[in-house]
Formats: C-alpha cells, structure tokens, sequence
C-alpha cells in the first residue's frame, strides 16, 4: 500500500515518530510521500528522506497557505531544489480560499510557476485546493499542457467536480474525510472508477472515524481502504492493489 500524502516531518510526531513510523510498515506499506509546505519544512523532510530513502519520497512545493508578501523567494528555494534532487513530484501546491483570499493573485502566480516547474522537471503536481476547486480547474485549463497531471490532494469535492479533475487527467487522494459521517463522499466514490483513486491520510491532520479530532497517522490509511472498499462494494485488498498501481503508475510516469 502506498501512503500518497502525510506530513510525518511535523512536530506532532518528534516523541513517537519511529513508532508510528513502525505502525505503518507493519500493516503493509510501501511508501509514504510527503509533500512540502515551505523552506522551513524542507529540513525535516529531507532527513526523513534520508534515513528510509525507499520508503519516505519527498515532494517540493510551496502550499498556498504559505503564499505571503515575499512568496517569490520561496518559489526561488523550490527551483533551487529541483535543480539538485529528483523529487518525485512539485507539491503541496494549488489555491486555498478558506481561511484569506488577500493572497488570491499571489496564490495563482505561484501555482501556475509551479506548474511550469514541474513539466520542465518531467513531475506531476499534488494539488492542495480548498474552497476554489474551481479557480484551481481555471488555472489547469489556462497552463494549457495536457500533459500535466497528479492528484487532487484531500478530495472532498461533488461527483461533477471528480469528474472534471479525472477529465483534465488528474487522480483523486481520498483521505480520512470519506469516512466521516456527512462528509460526502458517499455520494461520489461508488460512482467513480478504482482506478482514478489514490489513498492518503494528511498526517497529521484529518484522522478517520474513529479518531476524528485527534493526531491522524499513516497506519490509518487502511481506515480508509475499508471505507473505499464499503463504499463500492468490493474487497480491501481489492482496493489496495488498483490503488497501489495507480500510485506507481505517477512515479513511472516521472522517468
């Protein structure tokens, strides 16, 4: 099983982190890739990269919550990146309009640059899109390189939304949202092909039911197997080996 999104760098995991880690090889996975925040998260995540160079990928990215005055700096350290590590994708990037839209042009000038990064490097995107699917499709099409693509990272959207981001060629990550009570997947993924899905957690942020509001951590990405597996009526590790491949199928496209 391949974790397509955690963020096992963050402090919430420094007294524990080897035993999580742990728990996640233990239940059967291969890989977590962790996407990148900003220049502060780069040291933590390259040491992890360093220390299980098989097992935890690092992505670089600057995440759109980060995007403030003097954003074009930490673009510069990103394209500094990419020019002396193979990272196996440009991420997390994309558009939040949630919590502030006072950066909302900032926010696009950084994910269409890091667009153009990406196919320079031959990597595909993790998206990051909260509250401006729709800016976030806009800017896609306005790129314009159908070659381009990735995942929707946390997708939460509607079944028309899926089947636009699976129609500009991107997977969908679903994540522990689609086991929450109204979270509204229920309405999407039985409708959706296996193979256009990708699991993940956000570790450490949105653990599944039944750990809802507390520390989220790799190990419960098969959480959210089950609930795949529920939700379109088929086996667990049916869902774990399409969605495996589907993964692999990103770092094969890579090379």
């Amino acid at each position: 099983m391949i974790e397509t999104h955690a963020h096992i760098y963050d402090e919430k995991y420094d007294e524990d982190r080897t035993e999580m880690l742990q728990r996640a090889w233990d239940i059967g996975i291969e890989q977590i890739w962790m996407p990148n925040c900003d220049h502060t998260t780069i040291p933590g995540m390259m040491a992890l990269a360093e220390s299980y160079p098989d097992r935890c990928l690092p992505m670089i990215g600057l995440h759109p919550t980060y995007v403030k005055d003097g954003f074009e700096k930490e673009l510069q350290i990103v394209e500094e990146w990419l020019d002396k590590f193979k990272f196996i994708a440009v991420g997390e990037i994309g558009m939040d309009l949630f919590w502030d839209k006072t950066f909302k042009a900032q926010q696009e000038e950084a994910f269409l640059f890091q667009c153009a990064l990406a196919r320079k490097h031959n990597l595909w995107i993790d998206i990051h899109s909260r509250e401006a699917f729709r800016e976030t499709v806009s800017l896609i099409e306005k790129f314009g390189d159908p070659s381009l693509t990735g995942i929707f990272h946390c997708f939460i959207g509607s079944l028309e939304e899926a089947q636009k981001a699976i129609e500009l060629g991107f997977k969908l990550g679903i994540g522990g949202v689609s086991t929450f009570k109204n979270g509204g997947l229920d309405k999407v993924l039985p409708f959706i092909d296996l193979e256009n899905l990708v699991l993940e957690t956000d570790s450490p942020y949105l653990a599944p039911t039944p750990y809802r509001g507390k520390r989220n951590e790799v190990s419960y990405v098969d959480l959210v197997a089950q609930r795949v597996a529920d939700l379109k009526q088929i086996t667990k590790k049916e869902v774990i080996e399409t969605t495996t491949e589907t993964a692999k199928s990103l770092l094969k496209a890579n090379k």
